[in-house]
């Protein structure tokens, strides 16, 4: 049975677990107090939280929220950066903010119910953010329209080009 203490910090896990898009699971082996404040203070900047966590506790919390893949990466000591927005923001962030700090190792990720490990996760992070997917998709859908009315244009401006033509070769033959 755990402690009051304990519980709320498993309720306060499961929320967070709940809450989150995607996580990533890392090792903060060799990094000191002042490199993890860092790398909070660069992952905060985009919304992401980066917790050290009692795997045990962590594990109690995952299963209560329904997640069954979680519990079974959590070996060692364990850092979790949590994700509210954007899947590659997320992992683009966190490899950014940990490749100043070689001894913290990613060891993987959960998006949903997909793991993927570091190869997939850097393949990620070099995909271009959601918005700049949706701009591309909605100029895809334009551009067809565009050159629909271009189409039509055509005709009318070449009858103007034909009529200015005329104009001017009269102006010039009447002068």
């Amino acid at each position: 049975m755990p402690t009051p203490k304990k519980r709320t910090t498993i309720d306060r896990l499961r929320t967070e677990l709940a809450e989150s898009r995607g996580l990533i699971l890392t090792s903060y082996r060799g990094l000191s107090v002042a490199d993890l404040a860092a790398v909070r203070t660069v992952l905060r900047a985009e919304g992401i939280t980066y917790r050290v966590v009692k795997n045990r506790l962590m594990r109690v919390a995952a299963n209560e929220a329904g997640n069954t893949t979680l519990p079974s990466h959590l070996t060692g000591p364990t850092a979790i950066a949590f994700g509210h927005g954007d899947e590659a923001v997320l992992a683009k962030t966190v490899l950014g903010a940990l490749k100043a700090y070689p001894a913290a190792e990613v060891r993987g990720a959960i998006l949903g119910s997909s793991i993927l490990d570091l190869a997939q996760l850097t393949a990620l992070s070099k995909l271009p953010t959601r918005e700049v997917l949706l701009a591309n998709v909605a100029g895809a859908f334009q551009a067809p329209v565009q050159q629909v009315a271009r189409l039509f244009a055509a005709p009318l401006q070449k009858l103007g080009y034909a009529l200015g033509g005329l104009q001017a070769k009269r102006a010039a033959d009447g002068a």
